[in-house]
């Protein structure tokens, strides 16, 4: 007898929900706290001050820096302090190469940081799961696919979505688990096709370059000037001849007043005729990802030389595609509402991985049922997929603190110790009942939550944050290992009257 469309779709949801939705969990894990990937950069490194200082003094104090340290680099780049990033950066290389000399924002003296993936290494993960750029863009695009298909089989299957959303009910086994699952979906529907939908947007020349190939010979460049994001052309003859610098600070002030808070600027060809400053906004003053677009004044004279071009409709629509998913808008409030949806999302995810293992304990429960080995691998990859995890985050905010700071390869040591902990988490999985390895790993995700706040900086308002939603998130996962460890198996009657297990 065929499936109904009903049951086809219920068959895919569940399937493509198992077999990908352990990716899934740790992109959505790590891409809610990429939320707060400065702050944990902040964290990640106590070294630096936050001393509350203007930009434009300290502007000067890394240009005076640049200036004694550096006169004949051919590009100056300063990374100025604001609300999410107190520190003050100094390089002459490309920016986009990080690097560059850490300063006291408050004396502008070169001070000592150790090196640290910081939060930065949450938000590589969440795009590219720590593989090779570009394969990695596409594996998370197609998890992307993945989770549109689950959400859409997820609606159809549900035909009572009103009534789910207030449907919850506890201590039930199985019930519980799908009650839960449902709920949660059904309250972030909106959010989870928004975020899985613009995150395929980000990277759409990558995905699907057929436009660019025939519009304009696979040229990237010759696209992006299409679009009116042209770069000004350095003038070559100008930049061998010694000159002295523009003040920068009023070129602050009027770059602020139009582009909103700055995050920072470049000079190129500086104490040279040639010298162009371009000053940058910071991400967050509109919906609209801003990113790219810089005022251009001559370094000598002060004059502007290039204004930001406004946006075409095309491209403005992808960039507002772009800053939807990234969350830059909004201040903190958008940022936490992001987070807690994020939270949420990754709640939904891991219910519905429990889920399938529930509802199919007393099938697989004996050793000699076919499929019990299947069955208890997937037991296997939910717990050291969800709460090894979850383990081996939090164990790079220790070892981001407790690795030698002198350490040669310092960043590669705090990448392997997190899939260390990943891999240990999979393998105690593997050795332990289910039920106990939940509990003991949830536990230890916990209590190492919860010690983050022994490393102190709680004097620094973004390390109190960071130290504070670690002790809630620490809290949660304890009621969570105590809730399982105490859970009793729920009970239903069948049609010959006796009483059997419902799940766990």
């Amino acid at each position: 007898m065929k499936n109904t469309f009903t049951q086809s779709m219920a068959w895919l949801h569940t399937w493509a929900g198992l077999i990908f939705g352990w990716l899934l969990f740790a992109i959505f894990v790590t891409g809610t706290l990429a939320v707060f990937d400065k702050e944990l950069n902040h964290w990640m490194q106590p070294e630096i001050p936050a001393t509350p200082v203007s930009q434009a003094a300290a502007a000067q104090r890394a240009i005076a820096y640049l200036q004694a340290h550096e006169p004949q680099a051919g590009n100056w780049g300063v990374s100025l302090p604001t609300e999410r990033s107190p520190g003050l950066r100094v390089s002459t290389g490309d920016r986009r190469h990080g690097g560059g000399v850490q300063l006291d924002p408050g004396t502008g003296e070169a001070i000592a940081v150790r090196d640290s993936v910081g939060g930065n290494f949450f938000f590589r993960f969440h795009f590219t799961l720590d593989l090779p750029r570009n394969w990695g863009i596409f594996v998370v695009g197609a998890l992307a696919l993945v989770m549109l298909a689950a959400l859409v089989t997820g609606i159809v299957i549900h035909k009572k979505i009103f009534k789910e959303f207030f449907t919850f009910r506890p201590n039930k086994g199985q019930r519980s688990w799908l009650d839960f699952h449902n709920a949660s979906a059904v309250l972030l529907l909106p959010f989870h096709l928004m975020i899985t939908y613009t995150g395929l947007v980000i990277f759409m020349l990558i995905y699907i370059p057929a436009g660019v190939d025939a519009l304009f010979a696979g040229d990237n460049r010759a696209y992006f000037q299409a679009q009116g994001n042209t770069r000004l052309e350095q003038p070559r003859g100008l930049s061998k001849q010694p000159a002295e610098m523009v003040d920068v600070a009023p070129l602050l002030a009027q770059a602020e007043a139009r582009l909103g808070p700055i995050a920072g600027f470049n000079i190129r060809n500086p104490n040279t005729a040639g010298a162009r400053i371009e000053i940058r906004p910071e991400l967050g003053n509109r919906i609209a990802l801003s990113k790219g677009q810089a005022m251009v004044f001559d370094g000598v004279s002060g004059q502007l030389l290039s204004d930001v071009s406004e946006w075409r409709a095309a491209p403005l629509t992808q960039r507002v595609m772009v800053g939807l998913h990234f969350a830059q808008f909004g201040g903190y409030p958008m940022r936490w509402l992001y987070f807690v949806c994020g939270v949420i999302s990754c709640v939904m995810i891991a219910s519905g991985l429990v889920l399938f293992c529930v509802k199919r304990g007393r099938k697989y429960a004996a050793a000699e049922v076919p499929g019990h080995r299947w069955y208890r691998l997937a037991e296997v990859c939910n717990v050291g997929f969800v709460a090894g995890l979850l383990l081996a985050c939090v164990g790079l905010l220790w070892a981001s603190r407790l690795l030698p700071v002198e350490l040669a390869g310092r960043e590669a040591w705090e990448v392997c110790a997190f899939f260390g902990l990943w891999l240990l988490a999979l393998l105690h999985a593997g050795i332990r009942p289910p039920r106990r390895a939940w509990v003991e790993q949830l536990g230890s995700a916990a209590l190492l939550c919860i010690g983050l706040v022994a490393f102190g900086g709680l004097e620094d308002a973004l390390r109190l944050g960071v130290a504070a939603c670690a002790l809630v998130l620490g809290v949660l996962l304890g009621l969570v290992a105590w809730r399982v460890q105490h859970a009793q198996p729920a009970v239903r009657k069948v049609k010959a009257g006796r009483r059997v297990e419902a799940g766990a």
